[in-house]
């Protein structure tokens, strides 16, 4: 695979001694063979077809800082997250308080959601570690192709403590996105950078890791989520917004709808 690019500008580069090797488990387990990579980062001048999401205003990024990891079964896991159309310091200052609580939490990838601002960003460090790797934002992102392979990967959720299990997906992925300064840029992911990609811009589409699992191994886990929902409720003294058994049957299916597939 070939290597990461250090001088685009949506990545704040720190030198590394090593691959991807020290990896925290908080979000990701990593295999010690696996060598993950990102490769072809261009930029492009290509249009952004027209989106569903709303367009966010200076309300949607008020927020209190030290941010805080929402867990399921909280609703704003699950609200449609508003396109960012203005980059100014607010959209910087929420890039700088993700990157510091997703390393405070052990985490390798956060998506704005998880803490509580709807909108389309997400932030992730393959490294998982302040001051080494490459610290990537990626601002209303959108999938133009995919990998018709898949792989099986042991995939956590800072949003899940505690939870670890298996979720094919992709290879690797092309994509169409922002900056933080609002510039256009074309770039494809592959291994473990692609993953976290996919993991997070699932929760920009309100989905959750579980729903992208086996009907085995979901039920390897059915005992988890129903404990942090019955920890939901036992803190804000109300019913679950959402039950696990309640969506036995909704499944999502790998991949990204009306994109197209690598070949």
């Amino acid at each position: 695979m070939a290597s990461l690019l250090p001088t685009h500008p949506l990545l704040l580069h720190h030198p590394t001694g090593s691959a991807l090797a020290a990896v925290p488990s908080g979000c990701f387990r990593q295999p010690s063979s696996f060598n993950p990579a990102l490769s072809s980062i261009h930029r492009t001048k290509a249009g952004f077809s027209s989106s569903q999401h709303e367009l966010a205003s200076p309300a949607d990024f008020e927020f209190e800082a030290p941010l805080k990891v929402l867990k399921y079964p909280d609703q704003k896991l699950r609200k449609k997250n508003k396109r960012i159309a203005t980059f100014d310091d607010s959209t910087k200052k929420l890039v700088h308080e993700m990157f510091d609580v997703m390393y405070k939490t052990d985490g390798i990838g956060l998506s704005a959601p998880q803490v509580g601002v709807n909108v389309q960003l997400m932030v992730f460090n393959p490294v998982g570690e302040r001051g080494e790797g490459e610290e990537i934002v990626l601002i209303n992102p959108k999938v133009r192709k995919y990998s018709m392979n898949r792989t099986l990967y042991n995939e956590g959720c800072l949003s899940f403590p505690g939870i670890n299990a298996d979720v094919k997906r992709p290879e690797s992925v092309k994509i169409d996105a922002r900056d933080v300064n609002g510039m256009r840029f074309s770039i494809s992911l592959s291994g473990l950078p692609a993953r976290i990609f996919q993991h997070e811009f699932d929760h920009l589409e309100g989905i959750l890791f579980f729903e992208r699992m086996t009907d085995e191994v979901l039920d390897s886990i059915r005992a988890q989520l129903q404990a942090l929902e019955m920890k939901y409720e036992e803190m804000t003294g109300f019913p679950s917004p959402e039950k696990i058994e309640s969506r036995r049957r909704r499944k999502v299916a790998t991949g990204f709808g009306k994109s197209k597939p690598l070949r």
